[in-house]
């Protein structure tokens, strides 16, 4: 990588000599201004408004308009001079926890690298320190003309250095927020909790710009003449019903993720989790199914019951029946016998 600048940080009454050098880099893709009748290029020139010439970056520096338009120059001399501690050296004020840094007030990322064999003790014990205390660093340095904030911490096995703006260079948010009488119902966060915990953690690393790749298909589809690649119709229409809206996303991120694994829902006060409803569910499922059975069971037994009470009721009145048909018989019988004994003594006489 080339160092953009070359310095010192200043620890105390330790010197580091370190240089910078930009930690990130752009891959957007740039367009040239053309003519448009034949794609010519388009330039601009810099002309001086006094001699009505064009100059070249040899002529030209910088100066300062004053508010009666008297114009001073300013040379790269002049601001080399200036008195300032931090012209080559990146100053370090106090070490705070990393939370105390606005995120607004992030800026450009760097490395910091060691310059020379020397300052490798050094810079390694500022590393460790860092690392060591959990704490960033806050620091002052001067880069392209002006005096700048820093933030150093830890990256891997480098320390690394974020540009800070300064606290006044952040606006307020005055007039941004949304009419402080809309409210927000519990069922409408539970599913914004849902919802959150659906869509889950995401790799950082897996994330690309599909912006770019898109316009790098344009690019090569006109370039070889072939059919160019055409956008997805938008979903138009406002959404009406907020916690249809929000159901709906629940399930989509659900079906995305194809990973057949419920999310991990957190539970808010008053609120259920989608686990915890599935479970009730489904003890409510087996307890009425297990109702269902003993009543099955218990009209299974009383009918059996019922069963087995007619018939002995039928036994005990077979049972009373025969004794009587028995004497009935016997007595017919006797009678029978009676009368023949009767006729047989008539004959005799």
């Amino acid at each position: 990588m080339r160092s953009i600048w070359n310095g010192t940080i200043s620890f105390g009454l330790v010197s580091i000599p370190v240089k910078l050098m930009n930690a990130t880099e752009s891959h957007s893709i740039s367009f040239r201004q053309i003519h448009l009748e034949d794609a010519g290029r388009i330039r601009y020139r810099k002309f001086c408004e006094l001699e009505d010439r064009e100059v070249d970056s040899s002529e030209i520096g910088k100066g300062y308009e004053d508010a009666d338009g008297t114009v001073i120059p300013i040379t790269d001399e002049d601001l080399a001079k200036l008195p300032l501690p931090t012209s080559k050296t990146i100053e370090i004020l106090a070490f705070l926890t990393e939370d105390r840094i606005d995120p607004l007030q992030l800026d450009t990322a760097y490395y910091l690298s060691v310059n020379g064999a020397p300052a490798a003790k050094p810079y390694a014990l500022l590393r460790e320190a860092l690392r060591r205390s959990g704490k960033v660093a806050v620091a002052k340095y001067a880069l392209r003309g002006r005096e700048r904030l820093g933030m150093l911490r830890v990256v891997g096995d480098v320390i690394g250095m974020h540009a800070l703006l300064w606290p006044d260079e952040i606006r307020a948010a005055d007039g941004v927020a949304p009419d402080a009488s809309v409210t927000v119902r519990d069922k409408e966060l539970d599913l914004a909790d849902a919802l959150m915990d659906t869509l889950g953690d995401v790799d950082l690393d897996d994330l690309h710009d599909e912006y770019r790749e898109a316009l790098e298909e344009l690019i090569a589809a006109k370039a070889e003449g072939k059919e160019l690649p055409q956008a997805p119709e938008p979903e138009g229409g406002k959404v009406l019903d907020l916690m249809a809206a929000l159901e709906k996303s629940v399930r989509a991120a659900r079906e995305s993720r194809g990973t057949g694994e419920a999310a991990e829902v957190t539970r808010l006060p008053g609120g259920r989790s989608p686990e915890e409803t599935a479970k009730k569910t489904a003890a409510k499922k087996t307890t009425a199914a297990k109702k269902t059975t003993a009543a099955k069971t218990a009209a299974k037994k009383t009918t059996a019951a019922k069963t087995a009470a007619k018939k002995t009721a039928a036994k005990k009145t077979a049972a009373k029946k025969t004794p009587a048909g028995e004497t009935a018989a016997k007595k017919a019988g006797a009678g029978k016998t009676a009368a023949k004994k009767t006729a047989a003594r008539k004959r005799t006489a």
